[in-house]
């Protein structure tokens, strides 16, 4: 832990009503990609959401991404500003929306994909990857893609992923979690009542400031501290947030090079299953 503790900084702000932020830390940042979450450091904490890009692209001919694999995992990709390319080795290809286009990914047993700009604005918005349970993380991989008008609103909030105040998200939720994204006027407050099995929060800014439970801006991922409590946030300015909650993840995370699993003889069965798709659609990835 302390080389998490390095790249994280204790807030302890907290208005009476909310629940508590425990670290704020703003990742790492390799050209237009910020790495706020980590499944060796961060993802632990919060899983199980494991990983949390937040991306930042000028318009470009090449891929964003290239082709990679995953498996054990499911990748959600939210798209914020601009377009995105997408395209997966089950064959699967088009371009995700500007205002909350949402690309699904749930890798499982093993799948490929690669993504770009599309156009000449900037590709502005957030990836996520969630750690399956046993019963899931060896499945066939499959896949879903929304416009942004397939999302529901449960007052500012868009529900992504899982279900909240009577509305469920187009994404069937892998296991106990939500996830959302929060548009909030200047002096706004909003508040997400805990259905009373999750521990876990987080949030992550891409525009605007928060002011309650802590000062929290554009770049920032916060982390609540573990409880039950509800959470509680205020924004200064228009505000433009990602929030995740969720059940605690109960099971180890065992890592290779693309993959998250629960043990070592799952990463083992997904990661020889993607070694043989790179093989068989591409005729050249090893993968060692």
């Amino acid at each position: 832990m302390n080389a998490v503790a390095n790249r994280m900084k204790a807030t302890g702000v907290s208005s009476k009503a909310a629940r508590k932020v425990a670290f704020v830390t703003r990742g790492s940042t390799h050209g237009p990609i910020s790495r706020l979450v980590s499944p060796s450091d961060l993802g632990d904490l919060i899983k199980p959401f494991v990983f949390l890009d937040l991306f930042d692209v000028p318009p470009s001919k090449t891929q964003l991404f290239g082709w990679h694999p995953h498996s054990g995992i499911a990748t959600l990709t939210l798209v914020i500003e601009g377009q995105a390319s997408y395209e997966e080795t089950t064959g699967v290809k088009g371009i995700l929306s500007s205002n909350g286009g949402v690309e699904w990914m749930q890798a499982a047993g093993g799948s490929w994909h690669t993504g770009g700009v599309v156009g000449q604005e900037r590709l502005r918005g957030f990836q996520l990857w969630v750690a399956l349970p046993p019963e899931l993380e060896l499945k066939p991989a499959s896949s879903l893609y929304l416009e942004p008008e397939q999302v529901p609103a449960v007052g500012p909030a868009r529900i992504i992923l899982g279900s909240y105040e009577g509305e469920t998200g187009p994404v069937p939720a892998p296991s106990d979690m939500v996830y959302m994204y929060v548009r909030l006027a200047p002096g706004e407050r909003w508040s997400f009542r805990n259905p009373n099995t999750h521990s876990v929060a987080w949030l992550s800014v891409l525009d605007g400031q928060l002011s309650e439970p802590a000062n929290v801006g554009a770049g920032d991922l916060a982390i609540f501290e573990e409880s039950g409590a509800d959470v509680e946030v205020v924004a200064t300015t228009e505000t433009l947030f990602v929030f995740g909650s969720a059940r605690k993840h109960p099971h180890d995370l065992v890592l290779g090079n693309y993959s998250v699993h629960t043990s070592a003889d799952a990463l083992a069965t997904g990661e020889s299953n993607i070694k043989q798709l790179g093989k068989t659609h591409f005729h050249r990835y090893s993968l060692g």
